[in-house]
């Protein structure tokens, strides 16, 4: 039972975070086209109804009341409209209340328990509705008498024999419900608002009567409604407001003993313009609608992790059994290298396909940006569009989540003191509106994420100034490129910003922006031209499971080299070895001088290949440097399996050595794999 509520729980998140961002992404188009289409309105309207009955059904109470406020608000405004002098208060309370949800799924996340103080907001809401409602053009009464009759024929004979029948037997007083045709299982609402009542310890009956036990009562009540039936007239207007307050509640009427000049049904609803949100299935009924077969499915994350990792053992038992020493020494029969070759064409595909499901589109993280841009827009008063290139660009899932923090602190970032106010930009010959530009760009192997503004730049002098304020210079600051200053930025505790602000100012986030980037295996570039805007470029890998790598041997340790870090090998010999003031070795290739490291030495291994000419040299580079690393010899290119690192190693700070993980080679041997950028600020 347990895990059945733990797997209801997962698709109610699921669900709810996605509804919640399909709402942010509804009003913040409406937003910038300072309309709130019919559409718009309906998908609004349906997108709340399904988190109140969800929420109801987890027994999430301010979840469930908070959109069930919406809910209402909507079922007004859909059918009456909203005036647009109204509109922007209506995307200011919609974007809160939206907050306010997500905040409370978090704490269902964590574990928390839920804000149980939630009248403030409940109060805006009916506030903002008794608003609208009052601007709104007030129906006449003759109208409202005139259209009553039409509801009566379909159940006045029906209901005029029950309510007969239980006024014999002393309940001549009643209340007749209908519920949602959405929330469906009429029977069951029925019997949760019998138990609701049962707890409030009133005495009452209910027509039909097996509605726990009969299906067919649904369709008995979704046709003629569902009927509650009271002893005394002050138990019956208890339960009006029990009804009023019940989730699936969508109209109810109020039968009974009443003086002959008075109507004997005084029809009512749960909320303001729910009469509204009923009739409005009516019309959407008379439109063609074509069925849309499914053909998507969710699937937990922690699966796709496990075929992974299966996929993974499946490639090195596939090496092994290719690589088999017996088979070498006895030689392959012409079958076996046939079917050796099928497995390895079958492996690979199933490979291509296994990483494919888990790759998601970057925009899951880019759209979440349009709301960063708004809120700081209205808060900061600029004027800036958020423009989003190559959002389509497939990622692997867990790199998604990786960058997502990244990119907002940038987004931030750009908005705060890239881009400037609108004083100062009209003093220049750029547009009014700044402009945040997010690019994704797949070049093969890795993904190019960049994230840029037209603001200001970075301030070459500031940045050197506080470079020396803190001691970080080394050498003349004339002699620093606009590279080495850009990096500047990237060290912990570093801002040019006096003040602190709600946004920025603290000296956080740019160094975590470049750890949380290099964890996942990529690199980070900043570019600024003065005047005209910053440029951050992450360069991050497709996934983080399998690399194509090449192998090298040093002494009896085998290392891996990724690829894509790769620029080239080459035989060198001893007398091309030059040293620098600091006595480091160097080497030129190209015109150009590398530093060259010695892999035995940077681990303390004993090899017998000490001359250079004995060896072989590898130039591999990142976005920040370049440089040659010595070995014993190139054993050739293999894709494999990448392996973490066992946690105990972490408090030798093994990564930062330049170890970011290991792989199971096909003779059973492990190979290190080599990060480069770690390596070289470790030597």
């Amino acid at each position: 039972m347990e895990s059945g509520n733990e797997s209801m729980l997962d698709v109610y998140l699921f669900e709810t975070n996605d509804l919640l961002e399909h709402l942010d992404d509804i009003l913040i188009e409406s937003e910038k086209n300072k309309e709130l289409g019919q559409e718009n309105i309906n998908e609004i309207f349906r997108i709340m109804h399904t988190i109140k009955g969800s929420s109801a059904m987890m027994q999430f109470n301010s979840l469930a009341t908070i959109s069930h406020k919406m809910e209402d608000l909507f079922a007004f405004v859909r059918e009456k409209g909203i005036g647009q002098k109204d509109l922007e208060d209506l995307f200011d309370l919609m974007f809160r209340s939206g907050d306010f949800l997500k905040e409370e799924v978090k704490k269902v996340q964590e574990g928390q328990p839920l804000t149980t103080n939630i009248g403030t907001l409940e109060q805006e809401i009916n506030d903002f509705l008794k608003k609208i409602s009052d601007n709104a053009t007030v129906v006449p009464e003759a109208s409202v008498q005139n259209e009553a009759p039409k509801e009566a024929p379909a159940v006045s004979g029906y209901e005029e024999k029950i309510v007969k029948e239980e006024s014999e037997r002393g309940f001549p007083f009643a209340i007749r419900v209908s519920f949602d045709e959405e929330a469906q299982m009429e029977n069951l609402r029925a019997f949760m608002l019998v138990h609701s009542l049962q707890d409030s310890s009133l005495e009452f009956e209910y027509r039909p009567h097996e509605i726990e036990t009969d299906k067919a009562t649904a369709s008995e009540i979704q046709k003629n409604g569902f009927y509650l039936f009271f002893s005394k007239e002050q138990a019956r207007d208890r339960a009006v407001s029990a009804v009023e307050a019940f989730t699936y509640t969508k109209t109810y009427s109020v039968l009974g003993e009443a003086p002959s000049e008075q109507i004997p049904a005084v029809s009512g609803s749960a909320a303001a313009g729910k009469a509204g949100a009923g009739s409005q299935p009516q019309n959407a009924a008379q439109q063609p609608h074509v069925p849309v077969k499914q053909s998507l499915i969710n699937v937990n994350l922690s699966k796709l992790d496990n075929l992974m990792d299966l996929m993974g053992e499946i490639v090195i038992t596939e090496s092994m059994v290719t690589s088999t020493p017996a088979l070498q020494q006895a030689g392959l029969d012409n079958n076996f290298t046939k079917a050796s070759r099928q497995l390895r064409k079958l492996t690979d595909e199933l490979q291509e396909i296994v990483m494919s499901i888990r790759m998601v589109p970057v925009s899951t993280v880019f759209q979440k940006m349009n709301r960063i841009v708004r809120d700081m827009s209205k808060k900061l008063d600029k004027e800036v569009q958020l423009v989003l290139v190559g959002e389509e660009t497939e990622v692997d899932k867990t790199i998604v989540d990786s960058i997502s923090d990244p990119i907002m602190h940038l987004v931030r970032n750009g908005m705060d003191h890239g881009i400037e106010t609108k004083e100062a930009r009209a003093k220049t010959s750029k547009p009014e509106v700044g402009t945040i530009t997010l690019s994704a760009q797949n070049t093969g192997g890795e993904i190019l994420i960049t994230v840029s503004d037209d603001g200001t730049g970075i301030d070459r002098q500031a940045v050197l100034s506080k470079a020396q304020k803190k001691g970080l210079l080394n050498k003349p600051a004339d002699e620093y490129t606009d590279h080495e200053v850009n990096q500047f930025i990237l060290m912990p505790g570093f801002s040019t910003n006096e003040v602190v602000t709600e946004f920025s100012g603290r000296g956080v986030g740019m160094d975590v922006v470049k750890e949380n980037v290099e964890k996942i295996g990529g690199d980070v570039t900043v570019e600024s031209t003065p005047g005209q805007g910053t440029k951050v470029i992450f360069k991050i890998p497709l996934t983080l499971a399998i690399v194509n790598g090449m192998k090298i041997s040093v002494g009896d340790t085998m290392f891996t080299i990724p690829i894509k870090n790769i620029l080239q090998s080459f035989k060198a010999k001893d007398e091309n070895i030059m040293y620098d003031t600091d006595m480091h070795e160097i080497i030129m290739v190209r015109d150009r001088y590398y530093p060259v490291v010695r892999l035995h030495k940077s681990y303390h291994l004993d090899t017998e290949v000490q001359s250079v000419g004995d060896g072989i040299m590898i130039l591999v580079g990142t976005h920040d440097n370049s440089f040659c690393l010595f070995a014993d010899a190139l054993l050739g290119e293999q894709q494999v399996v990448v392996k973490p690192l066992p946690a105990y190693l972490t408090q030798f700070k093994v990564k930062k050595s330049g170890i970011d993980g290991c792989a199971i080679l096909g003779d059973g041997s492990i190979s290190l794999i080599l990060n480069v950028q770690n390596l070289y600020n470790a030597s």
